[in-house]
């Protein structure tokens, strides 16, 4: 269907001759109806965003109505005119809105998008001196430079940032693909100067919101996995980094004095990304070296502290003022519920100890699982009888999990040492191991 009034439109305006201005009206029009009626109709969600791209919009609407024909042999020209600072207002504006309501969008991929925009920034280089230049009059002023410049450099960003999202799988792909496709044509028109893929890529954006996967476009995606940068990574990143200079270094010697702008345009465009992609890199390895540390110390099962974490516990607590008293707890009657239930609720069943066992100590106590069906709690002071008893009573109550309600019990070996006393560790937990054993031979008896 798009195809179809895209190419009715498109031979209309070709055949229109004096009325061209009429049909431009329309096609400038068409977006900013479809934008309203998806909003009007809650096709696009989140919509606040969406008003500062309309804006956008009404500012192209406003331009073609201000000034008929104002496209036609002016696109790519950066002669500074009304219609060309109308022409980057509208740009500005349209990409400010998009980007906030597609940021959500692939949040998690952070990372990549910085990439990829760098990546397409980089290659605006290139492209404004082998598409745009040679098309340049005498006519360019600083201004219009500057103006065409910039709108050459973000869109080139932006097209980036729109393939990344296109490569991830999800919904929306659809109006994802119809953005790229406008920004792909909006760059080719100010690169050639030719209308013709403008007037394209006001109905390419005219299709956007009302796509059927418009209602999602904007929910964000399951992470996969920020990119590191790896040696690889960096290498492409110092090529594409060094591309603009290079040109503009080269421009320059050959008296091309239009190129003198694009180093700091490229520079001002592009800083600020790299300076936040080294900014996503050192939150990574900050994020990466706080799971490691978890790891290290935390059971993955329960999330209890783990062995290393308890014994480094006990150690601290034999040198400190108060005395230090453990707690061995093992479960009575663990065992048949693996036999009967399976290993999977073997294992809810340990999470819920360990959710009773954190709920009934005390604060100061560390709770922590050394393996299996063993848990273990280290108390300051040296008198936890009370601690021990509620751990009992707690542990008793049924389990209700997943595959059926369930009861089992607890034999807690306690251990002291007073403040000074010498006792090490291993004495210690033997003592508190000993201690158990009995009170599980007294309960077979």
């Amino acid at each position: 269907m798009f195809l179809l009034f895209a190419a009715v439109a498109m031979i209309v305006y070709t055949v229109a001759g004096d009325s061209r201005s009429a049909v431009q009206l329309f096609i400038v029009a068409t977006p900013l109806a479809t934008f309203a009626y998806a909003l009007a109709t809650r096709r696009l969600p989140r919509s606040r965003p969406w008003f500062l791209s309309v804006g956008g919009l009404i500012v192209l609407l406003i331009g073609q109505l201000s000034m008929p024909g104002w496209l036609d042999g002016h696109l790519g020209q950066a002669e500074g005119t009304a219609s060309e600072l109308t022409l980057s207002a509208s740009h500005g504006l349209f990409l400010m809105g998009t980007a906030i309501a597609l940021r959500r969008r692939l949040a998690s991929d952070a990372s990549g998008l910085l990439d990829a925009a760098l990546l397409g920034l980089c290659a605006g280089g290139p492209l404004w001196v082998w598409g745009v230049q040679p098309h340049l009059t005498d006519a360019a002023t600083p201004l219009g430079l500057l103006l065409l410049m910039i709108d050459v450099f973000a869109i080139s960003g932006v097209i980036g940032c729109l393939i990344r999202m296109g490569a991830s799988r999800g919904p929306g792909q659809d109006t994802i693909l119809y953005l790229t496709l406008t920004a792909i044509l909006t760059q080719t028109a100010l690169v050639t100067g030719w209308t013709e893929p403008l007037l394209l890529a006001f109905l390419t954006i005219a299709a956007a919101p009302i796509q059927r996967g418009a209602l999602e476009v904007t929910e964000p995606l399951p992470s996969a996995g920020a990119p590191m940068l790896g040696r690889g990574h960096l290498s492409w990143l110092a090529v594409a980094l060094s591309v603009n200079p290079l040109l503009t270094a080269v421009q320059i010697m050959r008296g091309n004095e239009a190129a003198s702008l694009m180093l700091p345009v490229g520079t001002l465009l592009i800083v600020p990304l790299v300076l936040l992609r080294f900014h996503r890199l050192a939150v990574q390895r900050e994020q990466a070296e706080r799971t490691l540390e978890h790891q290290a110390t935390h059971d993955e099962l329960t999330g209890l502290r783990n062995r290393r974490h308890m014994m480094t516990s006990i150690d601290r607590a034999l040198t400190g003022p108060a005395g230090v008293t453990v707690l061995l707890c093992d479960l009575d009657g663990f065992k048949p519920i693996n036999d009967k239930y399976g290993h999977l609720a073997g294992d809810e069943a340990l999470k819920v100890v360990a959710a009773r066992l954190c709920a009934v100590t005390r604060p100061g106590d560390v709770v922590g699982r050394l393996g299996g069906d063993e848990f273990l709690v280290v108390c300051e002071g040296v008198d936890a009888s009370e601690l021990a008893q509620r751990i009992r009573e707690t542990l008793r109550l049924p389990m209700a999990l997943s595959t059926g309600v369930v009861t089992i019990g607890v034999t807690v070996g306690a251990a002291s040492a007073e403040p000074g006393c010498g006792i090490d560790r291993e004495t210690l937990i033997g003592t508190a191991d000993a201690a158990m054993y009995a009170g599980k031979k007294a309960r077979a008896a």
